[in-house]
């Protein structure tokens, strides 16, 4: 909700783990000339009723995501983050759910990068997952700053 209120996206913890596992600062996250943020669903699809937030409308992905991918010509690394987008683009590769997809990271990079969200919910995911940290993450930030 904090960032459907901003109208920032990522502007709340989790963007701030995102922006640490980018091993970038928000001034270069928000440069629409370097970064292209590029939601599965273009709005706040809304709490269930466990507090925990919706998914996104399939319908939105549908209809906007591809037309707007094909609006950005040089994308060269896509970061997949969360199993929506994972399962959106790596219809084969995400069948195993997010940890074996993010497992496999090695099988799509460099220019593909799927993580989990940065949500504070997957903190015990990234505590029983320390590869992520250390094997995962140098090669993603090295591999953004050869690009910017």
């Amino acid at each position: 909700m904090r960032v459907h209120k901003s109208g920032r996206p990522f502007s709340d913890p989790s963007g701030d783990r995102l922006r640490d596992w980018m091993g970038v600062d928000e001034t270069v996250f928000y440069d629409q000339n370097r970064i292209a943020i590029v939601p599965m669903a273009f709005c706040f699809p809304g709490y269930n009723a466990a507090g925990s937030d919706l998914a996104p409308p399939k319908i939105c992905a549908q209809t906007w995501r591809d037309r707007v991918l094909a609006q950005l010509v040089s994308i060269d690394l896509v970061l997949l983050i969360g199993g929506y987008a994972q399962k959106h683009h790596l219809k084969k590769a995400a069948s195993g759910g997010v940890t074996r997809t993010v497992e496999a990271w090695r099988d799509h990079a460099p220019a593909i990068f799927p993580l989990p969200h940065p949500s504070w919910r997957n903190t015990g995911w990234l505590k029983k997952h320390p590869w992520f940290e250390t094997e995962l993450l140098p090669v993603l930030r090295q591999n953004i700053n050869d690009r910017l």
